[in-house]
């Protein structure tokens, strides 16, 4: 049911910017960044930084992000911070307009930084009441515009919102994949230094899957003394092997799981059954759920935020069973821990809503988690699963 505050208000003097949602809400603000509009479904992030990082993960494709808290852009952005250079979020949500850049790392200001990447924002809204409309109703299809003129067809966008399918059934891991190989390079960040060089030799050798990686996790995996190959998501098991693979990890990315997972489930079963260790994050965590025969489930609100709090469970953590972990959070789908089958065990859950956040295999060297722990949540609260991984490499 459409919210009151909302519903139907009429365009207010000013007004350059617009949310049109597929029920017939009509929200109104200023708009800034690109020109245009963009479909997409509406979901909310509680972080109080790391906007920009928001903007470029590619697990935000399809996506118009809400900020809950209402200062976004005031340190500008940077190209040190950039997740990834491929499709991110498709605009976003905010409260307060955007100011100049306060920080002495910032290179350009958010709204132009938004221009020049084809991002529509949309300022002067009451971000906590839509978060709370999501909350109750679930993340909607909606389209947002802007247009300086303030000329708007509202009956158009009303109708784009409309017919936009959703993301449930979609592949969108396709559309933000590399589509051809590459040797990463490129290890730990330090201020005034940037990106470390990555090292080769003997180190042990990843192959990562990008279904819509995060450069930061490449960085994290050479952090932790691997060096990293990555190809395409629809590699074929084939060309994977080629690569005579130490280990494999499968990336975060966005859309449905059990899309994607038509072409990237056989592939998974075929390293499961080769014993290839194996480490998934988001995507790919729920992916390796699937290809043991487990099931996901589309989310009523997803998680999305830097402060989730994480429970880790099983025998084999030790004395740090029941340690909980503050993490970095973005899935609109997860794995329905009901349908988990006796090959697999659960890790860790979260403590919010007691959902499945990590998954291993019994009997092999691999293992997911829903959460992203090159983030830095905690802030290094989750970095033992690169060095687990990488560790289990031999």
């Amino acid at each position: 049911m459409a919210d009151a505050a909302f519903s139907h208000a009429p365009q207010p003097n000013g007004a350059t910017g617009v949310l049109v949602l597929a029920d017939g809400t009509v929200i109104w603000g200023k708009g800034f960044g690109a020109t245009g509009n963009a479909v997409g479904e509406v979901c909310f992030n509680t972080a109080m930084t790391g906007y920009e990082e928001v903007m470029t993960d590619p697990s935000y494709a399809g996506q118009i992000v809400t900020f809950t808290f209402p200062h976004i852009g005031n340190v500008g952005t940077n190209d040190e911070d950039v997740e990834s250079h491929v499709e991110g979020a498709v605009g976003c949500i905010v409260r307060e307009e955007v100011t100049p850049p306060s920080s002495f790392r910032a290179e350009r200001t958010f709204t132009d930084w938004m221009v020049a990447n084809g991002k529509i924002g949309l300022s002067g809204v009451d971000t906590r009441a839509l978060t709370r409309r999501i909350r109750m109703s679930g993340a909607p299809n909606a389209v947002i515009a802007h247009d300086p003129a303030g000329k708007f067809d509202i009956p158009a966008l009303l109708k784009q919102a409309q017919e936009w399918p959703g993301l449930v059934g979609m592949d969108l891991a396709k559309v933000v994949s590399r589509t051809g190989e590459e040797e990463w390079t490129g290890g730990a960040w330090t201020l005034g230094q940037g990106y470390s060089a990555g090292e080769g030799g003997s180190r042990p050798h990843v192959v990562a899957l990008d279904f819509g990686a995060k450069d930061m996790i490449f960085r994290n995996l050479v952090k932790a003394g691997a060096r990293v190959t990555v190809l395409p998501g629809n590699s074929s098991l084939e060309d994977i092997l080629a690569h005579k693979p130490d280990g494999v990890f499968l990336s975060n990315g966005p859309g449905d799981p059990a899309a994607t997972g038509e072409y990237a489930v056989p592939v998974i079963k075929g390293l499961l059954e080769r014993d290839i260790p194996l480490f998934g994050i988001c995507l790919g965590h729920q992916m390796l759920a699937l290809a043991a025969g487990a099931k996901t489930i589309k989310m009523h609100q997803g998680h999305r935020g830097a402060n989730h709090p994480v429970q880790r469970k099983g025998a084999e953590w030790g004395d740090s069973e029941g340690l909980v972990e503050i993490t970095s959070m973005n899935h609109g789908f997860a794995v329905d821990n009901a349908t988990l089958p006796a090959t697999l065990e659960e890790t860790h859950v979260s403590l919010f809503d007691g959902s499945n956040c990590g998954i291993a295999v019994k009997g092999k060297k691999a293992f997911g988690v829903q959460y992203h722990p090159e983030a830095s949540p905690g802030p290094m609260d989750s970095f033992y699963l690169f060095e687990k991984f990488v560790g289990s490499l031999g």
